[in-house]
């Protein structure tokens, strides 16, 4: 199989809100982001997905408000960006109670939820979703979070020290706690469950504390597929440590290649296969039946599309209050503290057009579907540019941002799908099981090498099958003189 037959994923990027990367979009004719609210709405969009056999519909989220622009939260109000935001996790049931393989990448954000609760929560949706839940792990983006939950914000490396630690809880709950055979249900005895076979972790670390039993018995996947974006170093050795699937946003091409290559390299350093974590690019598709009818379309879209929602965006993303800034000042010129490396790359290239990024270019780039590149084209056209940029980058697929929601996505599923499936690049058919034997074909569980197996019972962490007999002994004892 030659680069250019490389099979080609899509998930579809959403958010429960009214502007996720489009700000200003939502006024456009049938757009029906304003029932964000409604069940419907969301099954409607799983429907669609899994019509066009996407691997997943990955949802954001934010615990907080975009309040860098101009030193306050107003624009972001204004212009609907990602405020109002409603909690994520929940769609995966309301959208699994309609699909039976379409996967569900929820985002939670590590400092906001204690690891022992979280981690029910996370069996529960594995449970009811049948084994197709992910977990996008984020370590905090939004300072005004941290600030409503009452807490400082760590510097961005310490932030990861803690996430490791938060992920060795997980594991350990969710790997180490229920042996498989610890349900009995046994009528005759009335025993549910064999109390030797459900262990007390006995974690005591450095950020946690958590000595008990997981309270939920252990679902298909145990731990759900796990999913990350950290794009700096320290986020880069996280997400090759832990991520069995990573989104990347490259503003290009070549620095797709780049960043691909990054995460390649990073899963060795990390001791695994440089392919035992698929890599999706973010990218925006706008088609129609013919070039022109989509050149228009986007011209169209375009005409929608928020400036002042684009600078409060992007006022996050760069760490930069871009309100001080002109529109024709250039990228190299805007001083942040937190300036990401997509930003970086634009600022040492050049626009299509031969000069050198400014503030403005930026805007048009990102008003529509944020940073990820915009694939305008027919079908045919759009194909050959999704098949150039798998083949050149070494990714595996795309997360797929929308315009307009669900028009974008019901575009992709009735023009491009079937491009790609004619060229054989794209599945025909969904493969049976969880989602994480649908993108590995693997089995439901971990494999044996990922760092999460250490924790199950029988894996090479002793910690737990030590504490399976002496801390359920020294229970015992105690619960002896408990009259």
């Amino acid at each position: 199989m030659s680069k250019r037959d490389k099979i080609i994923s899509f998930n579809a990027f959403e958010m429960n809100c009214i502007s996720h990367l489009s700000p200003g979009l939502w006024r456009y004719p049938n757009d029906q982001a304003l029932h964000y609210k409604d069940i419907e709405y969301w099954q409607h969009i799983a429907k669609v997905a899994e019509e066009g056999l996407f691997d997943a519909i990955f949802i954001a989220d934010v615990l907080g408000v975009y309040d860098v622009y101009g030193g306050n939260d107003l624009g972001a109000l204004r212009t609907a960006l990602q405020v109002p935001v409603n909690d994520p996790l929940s769609l995966a049931v309301v959208g699994a109670a309609v699909t039976k393989h379409l996967g569900f990448g929820i985002t939670a954000g590590i400092p906001f939820e204690h690891p022992f609760p979280f981690a029910r929560r996370l069996s529960t949706l594995d449970h009811l979703t049948k084994g197709r839940v992910g977990w996008n792990i984020v370590t905090g983006y939004l300072p005004s979070a941290n600030k409503n939950m009452g807490s400082s914000e760590l510097p961005h490396d310490d932030r990861y020290e803690v996430a490791d630690e938060y992920m060795e809880v997980i594991y350990k709950l969710l790997e180490g706690s229920w042996e498989d055979d610890a349900m009995v249900l046994d009528k005759q005895t009335g025993d549910v469950a064999n109390p030797d076979k459900i262990h007390h972790i006995a974690h005591h670390g450095k950020y946690f504390d958590v000595p008990g039993i997981h309270v939920c018995e252990p679902s298909i996947q145990r731990t759900p597929v796990l999913f990350q974006a950290g794009n700096s170093p320290r986020g880069r050795k996280f997400a090759a440590t832990h991520a069995e699937a990573i989104f990347i946003a490259p503003p290009t091409k070549e620095y797709a290649k780049v960043a691909v290559k990054q995460v390649r390299d990073a899963l060795v350093a990390a001791g695994r296969d440089p392919y035992s974590a698929k890599i999706y690019l973010l990218a925006t598709i706008i088609t129609d039946e013919n070039e022109n009818l989509a050149q228009a379309k986007y011209k169209d879209l375009l005409s929608y599309a928020s400036t002042e929602g684009a600078l409060v965006l992007n006022s996050g993303w760069l760490g930069a209050d871009l309100s001080r800034y002109n529109l024709d000042d250039e990228l190299s010129n805007i001083k942040s503290n937190a300036m990401v490396a997509q930003a970086e790359a634009l600022s040492n290239s050049t626009t299509s057009e031969g000069k050198v990024w400014t503030l403005r270019d930026l805007i048009k780039l990102t008003g529509i579907g944020a940073q990820g590149p915009k694939i305008v084209g027919s079908p045919s056209q759009v194909a050959d540019i999704l098949q150039d940029c798998i083949a050149y980058s070494d990714a595996d697929g795309f997360n797929l941002a929308y315009a307009t929601t669900p028009g974008t996505f019901e575009d992709v599923v009735r023009f491009i799908v079937p491009e790609l499936q004619k060229r054989g690049v794209y599945k025909q058919a969904y493969t049976e099981g969880s989602l994480r034997h649908k993108l590995f074909g693997k089995g439901d569980r971990l494999g044996s090498e990922h760092i999460g197996a250490r924790y199950r019972v029988g894996g090479s962490k002793s910690s737990i099958n030590d504490y399976a007999s002496t801390g359920r002994i020294k229970q015992r004892k105690e619960n002896e003189y408990a009259i």
